[in-house]
């Protein structure tokens, strides 16, 4: 981390020496790298769409998979596999196929008798393809919302009960206030894992971040100018501006959590 932090002030190219230019990468990026802004505004788009879907979906099912039925740990380990897959290449490329020309999606949609479109050549949906394939990998938060409904004293749900509370009611009054550190949890997690996220932009996309830098990740970017322009100077400042962007809005959400969290060994 040294090193890069010393390199983000140089200008460096692997075959010579680091050469100090100071705070001019930092100036060059933030006021005219047309590529930067739009690598962020792309990166900052998916995670606000794909976090509170991904979270959404890994909740629902969770409720789903706490239940006490004949092999229902059969279903929570198919459930859990998208995670395992979806990160890896072979899933990025079996994805481009879906969402081609004359990919499977297309081929559905032609039962139905609606026209298909290209989806990764679109500039308009190249993006929502991405999302669509975050969102499926929900194994992970799913199985820390489930731990965290396992763990739910299961006598407040007994006393509303009595009381006459509904499923409904007890859902929003009972599990979603007990939940909410698990919530939190899941939130900053998922958020860093999104703003790292660099492998479906780089196969789906064939490594330029198109079609018109729809899905030109922030990594992404990083990565042409290291390994492509061979700038590590740039690529170092462009790592650390990540670093600094993640760290606020992690520190963002941890102020916010203090409207929202319920701690129940707070008495709050």
């Amino acid at each position: 981390m040294a090193m890069s932090a010393y390199l983000s002030f140089t200008e460096y190219d692997l075959f010579t020496d680091a050469r100090w230019v100071g705070l001019e990468n930092y100036r060059q990026i933030l006021t005219a790298d047309p590529d930067f802004r739009q690598s962020l505004t792309v990166t900052v788009v998916y995670v606000v769409v794909s976090v509170p879907l991904r979270l959404a979906l890994a909740l629902g099912l969770a409720l789903l998979m706490n239940r006490a039925l004949r092999g229902i740990s059969v279903y929570r380990a198919v459930m859990y596999l998208p995670s395992l897959l979806g990160g890896s290449v072979a899933v990025a490329l079996l994805w481009r196929q879906l969402f081609g020309r004359d990919g499977a999606v297309n081929q559905l949609l032609a039962l139905v008798g609606v026209e298909g479109r290209n989806w990764i050549a679109t500039p308009d949906t190249a993006l929502s393809t991405i999302v669509v394939l975050a969102v499926w990998q929900f194994g992970s938060p799913m199985i820390i919302f489930l731990a965290g409904l396992q763990n739910l004293p299961p006598e407040l749900h007994e006393a509303a009960t009595v009381d006459g509370a509904g499923r409904w009611r007890r859902f929003l009054w009972i599990t979603l206030p007990l939940l909410t550190p698990i919530i939190f949890f899941n939130l900053i997690m998922q958020t860093i894992t999104a703003f790292q996220a660099f492998t479906p932009s780089f196969i789906i996309s064939n490594g330029t971040g198109g079609p018109v830098g729809s899905t030109l990740f922030y990594t992404l970017y990083l990565y042409q100018r290291a390994f492509t322009e061979f700038d590590m100077g740039y690529a170092s400042a462009l790592a650390w501006i990540l670093v600094a962007v993640i760290a606020t809005v992690t520190a963002v959400n941890f102020i916010a959590s203090r409207r929202w969290v319920f701690y129940s060994d707070e008495g709050r």
